[in-house]
């Protein structure tokens, strides 16, 4: 395979010169970086022909933090706090994407109750993320009630959440070895309380935005990503599941205690803004059955199988492990030198790759579908920088 590198110059100069017509006239427009609909500081090079686009060139930068240099002056306990202020809404997911290549590379061998309680808390964030995703979405089509509705019921989840974690958005709770601290005594009632109280909320979404006309004109057949384009820009969760791919991590390659559990992996048909809209809608449903399945079942035993301040070494060699986010598949790669920092630390983050979806999803389309299509996405620009 070859990689042909191309600045933003380089981009914009073949984008003028192709395809030009002497009864039109195109131009270009910068969208972003600060733009409402970006959700961060995401800059959209667009070139168009009257309303329509005819390319779409990411520019990406705005908010790089060089977690992966920080991380390689800090030892495996320590650096796992960066991964919060990637994808901010996975937080507790990078975290244990983290923790789980450390803890296969050192042999470090957790318990069940870890497992059990890393599991739940990885579905109730992903329930979380998607709510916040799905009030935003009909914000971005001009639908400011959702917004509304989706926080509502995040917040009730909040509210369980941080009884534990004691955060509400960037939660450093797993680590290598287990976890921060034992669940609160009243973490299994309130999340029974929730899941009693959110089922309903879901239909509720269906006949306020699901079944909406103009929300489903606005995404139906618009932003379309055929299922060999998806893998071929190397697309995971919701947008690789959408395009009709049934892949999914936690079913393909059960890490935790998914392999305890019973559940499905929705996926679209056609590819388009509206089957990526469905599949999260699904997935939280998914999510309460699987948090449901498992509440009941958490063994005893300690919440940590290393100190917190301990040093660990890994093998001089290189290692992978990857984990199933709510945005798709989060890879970390390690290159030990036998000490306790890492020689180089690298994360897949799978925003990056469903970015680059964008165009050829928008090539040739409205620029308004623009909106909607890329809030399809679910994009969290901050793990794409890092």
């Amino acid at each position: 395979m070859t990689i042909e590198v191309s600045s933003l110059k380089e981009l914009v100069e073949q984008a003028s010169g192709d395809d030009r017509s002497p009864d039109t006239q195109e131009y270009f427009v910068n969208m972003g970086p600060q733009h409402p609909s970006t959700h961060g500081v995401l800059r959209l090079v667009l070139k168009l022909d009257g309303e329509r686009v005819l390319r779409c060139i990411p520019v990406l930068g705005y908010i790089h933090r060089s977690i992966e240099k920080i991380s390689e002056h800090m030892n495996y306990m320590n650096c796992v706090h960066l991964t919060d202020r990637m994808d901010y809404l996975s937080s507790i997911m990078n975290n244990w994407a983290v923790s789980k290549a450390v803890e296969e590379a050192a042999g470090i061998e957790v318990n069940s109750r870890i497992q059990y309680i890393r599991t739940i808390f990885a579905e109730l964030e992903r329930i979380q993320s998607h709510q916040l995703w799905w009030g935003v979405l009909g914000m971005d089509l001009g639908a400011f009630t959702p917004f509304l509705y989706g926080i509502r019921d995040r917040e009730v989840l909040n509210d369980v959440m941080e009884e534990t974690v004691g955060a509400r958005l960037t939660m450093n709770y797993v680590l290598p070895g287990g976890l921060m601290a034992d669940i609160h005594p009243n973490f299994v009632h309130r999340v029974k309380e929730f899941i009693k109280y959110f089922r309903p909320k879901l239909d509720e979404y269906d006949d306020l935005l699901t079944n909406n006309v103009i929300i489903q004109e606005r995404l139906r057949n618009v932003g379309v990503l055929s299922a060999q384009t998806a893998v071929q820009y190397g697309a995971t969760g919701p947008v690789l599941r959408g395009s009709g791919v049934a892949f999914d991590l936690r079913k393909d390659h059960p890490y935790g205690v998914y392999d305890q559990a019973d559940f499905e992996v929705p996926v679209g048909t056609v590819g388009d803004s509206w089957d990526r809209y469905w599949v999260r809608v699904e997935e939280m449903r998914q999510s309460l059955n699987i948090v449901e399945q498992l509440l009941d079942n958490i063994p005893p035993g300690d919440f940590l199988v290393k100190k917190l301040n301990s040093k660990i070494k890994i093998p001089e060699g290189r290692y992978y492990s990857q984990l199933e986010t709510a945005r798709g598949i989060l890879g970390v790669f390690i290159a030990s030198d036998k000490k306790d920092e890492p020689y180089r630390m690298h994360y897949r983050s799978p925003n990056f790759n469903n970015l680059w979806c964008l165009e050829p999803m928008i090539k040739g389309d409205y620029i308004a579908s623009l909106i909607g299509a890329m809030s399809s996405l679910d994009l969290v620009i901050p793990d794409i920088d890092r």
